[in-house]
């Protein structure tokens, strides 16, 4: 065969392997699918945290951002390969239940309760986060609740146990939403909820409401990073997953989240040497 054809069908075989080599997935474990809450994802967090993890890696990591209750959900089912929540009582019976495995509590932060500034249920000046929810009930100012089974729809309904109360009729509204949109429909009706300090702070330069109580520690808001036990889901990507946890949990990450605001306010408090 002269030069010319030999050129000819080298061209012709790399315009036949070029699109191979394109559009091929990446290789087997370079990629690992984590379920997050909607409020970690609002937070903007992620965007800080998981490239450097990238970067270092290789790792791409696949986010679903759901409620806590739905994210778990998807780890028991063997949907995803690890979990990023903040539900402790949740995150235990998950792990307990054999589905996840290497949990670490990474970051806290924290819950508020949030409503008109006329703070007609007077939550301002409660004595607790009990009382501040006994004073919405009793008062039956209107309450938008996530109705979702998120991370923070658990920690009100326990606030709703503390104080004794079954919330219900023409006050409490069950929304079924994010955090952001909750926030927003409260502000519309000129209502109280409960949110998670990242997402206020996200969206409260666009709300008509104020913040109204917040602190004690059944407003502390931590979370956990859990893998999915391959001895239950054997296709899970454990490896990939235990090397996320590692790093959440390594100096670089932790300086990461220390150091991140919105509007100049600290967000979290890395827990990973607690």
């Amino acid at each position: 065969m002269n030069e010319g054809g030999i050129i000819r069908r080298a061209a012709l075989l790399l315009a036949t392997l070029l699109p191979l080599l394109w559009t091929a997935p990446s290789p087997a474990g370079q990629v690992v699918r984590m379920a997050t809450t909607t409020s970690t994802q609002n937070s903007g967090l992620l965007e800080r945290l998981l490239p450097p993890f990238t970067n270092a890696t290789g790792i791409e990591v696949q986010v679903i951002a759901v409620g806590t209750g739905k994210a778990l959900k998807m780890a028991r089912d063997g949907d995803v390969d690890l979990v990023m929540v903040h539900a402790p009582r949740a995150e235990r019976a998950f792990v307990d239940g054999g589905y996840g495995i290497d949990r670490r509590g990474f970051m806290e932060n924290d819950f508020l309760l949030v409503g008109p500034a006329s703070d007609p249920a007077g939550v301002a000046g409660a004595r607790s986060a009990v009382d501040a929810m006994k004073r919405i009930a009793r008062s039956h100012s209107r309450f938008v609740s996530r109705g979702d089974d998120s991370g923070t729809h658990k920690k009100e309904r326990l606030l709703w146990t503390r104080a004794g109360t079954e919330p219900g009729g023409d006050w409490y509204l069950e929304a079924g939403q994010g955090m952001g949109r909750v926030l927003q429909m409260a502000s519309e009706l000129g209502a109280y909820t409960l949110t998670d300090r990242g997402t206020w702070l996200a969206h409260q330069a666009e709300l008509d409401l104020a913040p109204l109580y917040a602190g004690g520690s059944l407003l502390a808001n931590p979370y956990g990073i859990i893998a999915v036990n391959p001895a239950r889901h054997p296709d899970a990507r454990y490896r990939e997953a235990r090397r996320l946890i590692d790093w959440i949990c390594g100096s670089r990450a932790q300086s990461i989240i220390r150091d991140y605001r919105v509007k100049g306010e600290p967000l979290f408090r890395p827990t990973c040497a607690d």
